[in-house]
């Protein structure tokens, strides 16, 4: 059973492109091949091999393999106990950080899950979208992001297993979660409760990353948005304070002066700007 689905203009981020499931004769084998979008298969029963970038890889039931878009493998049936599989194929901007929550990257691409059925449900309730006329891309979409999440979450660690590489993706998630949320009054402290760290251990890694603590960090982040929006004449100095997180229009031009050399009045003129 397979299904392929036309990509959506209107899904640009994430879409399912296809999704099956099939119950291999013994030997049966694809490829060597190239796929256009990512595809991931999930064993159900039996055993087969998988070959990507000369490595060969042995699976079994509960587990499963990325196949990367413009990437050749081949993959095999096991001769004796061949396997059955379920398979997602989907692409999108976000495809690739999806698969990196869930450790999974062309040079990490197998997958573990053994925890429950629910993978193989996920593929029925993508089956089950046929009865929905008007949103079925919505739903699929939402199956999809979904299966993504159960797999971060309970799926095997970071892909890359290095400490240097771990502590950069813990920063990037710091530098994301202030870029959407520098509005807001929020504190280190809520940063790290988001992210699932300790608070001290989460600062004194952004620290030796990037040289800056979180609190800098965010102050600057924050006043380098002020100075994008003084060109704004409708806003007026306490507008542009409360837009970057600050009630206090007076702490706000404190902050700003001792950051950029002038006050936020005298920034906006272009008089004694020293940056």
């Amino acid at each position: 059973m397979i299904e392929y689905l036309p990509r959506s203009k209107h899904q640009a981020e994430l879409y399912v492109t296809q999704f099956g499931a099939e119950e291999c004769v013994p030997g049966h084998d694809f490829g060597p091949a190239v796929r256009s979008h990512y595809l991931l298969h999930y064993i159900l029963s039996g055993e087969g091999t998988f070959e990507v970038g000369g490595t060969r890889y042995r699976l079994r039931k509960g587990q499963g393999f990325l196949i990367c878009p413009e990437v050749v493998t081949y993959y095999r049936a096991d001769s004796a106990n061949p396997w059955s599989y379920c398979w997602f194929g989907f692409n999108g901007t976000l495809a690739e950080w999806h698969l990196k929550q869930a450790g999974l990257t062309l040079s990490s691409p197998i997958l573990e899950y053994d925890r429950d059925d629910r993978i193989s449900r996920y593929l029925e309730w993508m089956i089950e979208s046929r009865d929905y006329a008007k949103a079925r891309e919505t739903r699929l979409t939402g199956l999809l992001a979904l299966l993504l999440s159960e797999l971060a979450e309970f799926g095997p660690a970071a892909a890359s297993g290095e400490k240097g590489s771990r502590a950069e993706l813990y920063v990037d998630k710091v530098k994301d979660f202030i870029e959407l949320n520098y509005d807001r009054n929020m504190t280190v402290e809520d940063i790290a409760h988001f992210i699932g760290l300790n608070r001290s251990y989460l600062c004194s890694l952004f620290k030796r990353t990037m040289n800056v603590s979180i609190q800098d960090y965010l102050i600057r982040y924050r006043m380098n948005k002020a100075c994008e929006m003084m060109g704004n004449a409708e806003l007026s100095i306490g507008d542009i304070a409360r837009s970057v997180g600050y009630s206090d229009p007076l702490l706000f031009s404190k902050i700003f002066k001792k950051l950029k050399g002038a006050s936020p009045k005298h920034y906006r003129s272009g008089t004694d700007v020293q940056g």
